[in-house]
């Protein structure tokens, strides 16, 4: 599948990207190769397209399928397998930031908790105890923000997330400064 200058610059910069975020930039670009795919495609096309080593696809067909923002689907008369992604930009950002909080912030805010409950009571611990407290309620909070959110429907959520300043004006809410702190 030839592709486009357009389509090739989206996939490098979405292989980019992914990689900045923690992701295999292959992974990141058969992603992005799936999303602007109009037909879905079969393992040796998503091969040949982004010239990648076979294995190397099959791994990142595997990643991409059980983060659950590619499906498999097949064609009658054809044994291959053929992948396509979720077309709903939304869904999608869904199931990546549900996915991201279920591999990353749980098992993370699960081992705080049980370093804080094993600090408490060491007098040594004191000031980690503090400091780890401190992260763990920033987590539960913003866990709880997410779960809040993430239970609207898709078009409450669009309203409220399009308010922005509006929101923090009816609330009387002035912006925080920006921290002047050198980084």
């Amino acid at each position: 599948m030839p592709l486009t200058p357009i389509q090739q610059r989206f996939i490098l910069h979405w292989g980019e990207m992914g990689a900045k975020w923690g992701i295999n930039r292959t992974v990141a670009q058969v992603h992005a190769l799936l999303y602007i795919s109009e037909n879905p495609l079969n393992a040796e096309e998503i091969t040949e397209t982004l010239s990648v080593a076979r294995s190397n696809v099959s791994n990142s067909l595997r990643e991409l399928v059980g983060w659950g923002i590619v499906k498999t689907s097949h064609k009658m008369g054809d044994r291959r397998d053929y992948f396509h992604t979720l077309e709903d930009v939304w869904e999608m950002f869904e199931v990546i930031v549900a996915e991201r909080k279920k591999r990353e912030i749980d098992p993370t805010a699960q081992l705080i908790r049980e370093c804080v409950e094993e600090a408490g009571n060491k007098k040594r611990e004191a000031f980690t105890h503090k400091r780890l407290t401190e992260m763990l309620d920033f987590l539960e909070t913003m866990t709880s923000f997410y779960d809040q959110f993430s239970k609207l429907p898709r078009d409450s959520f669009l309203r409220f997330a399009k308010m922005g300043a509006k929101l923090t004006s009816f609330f009387g809410i002035t912006p925080r400064k920006k921290s002047t702190k050198p980084k």
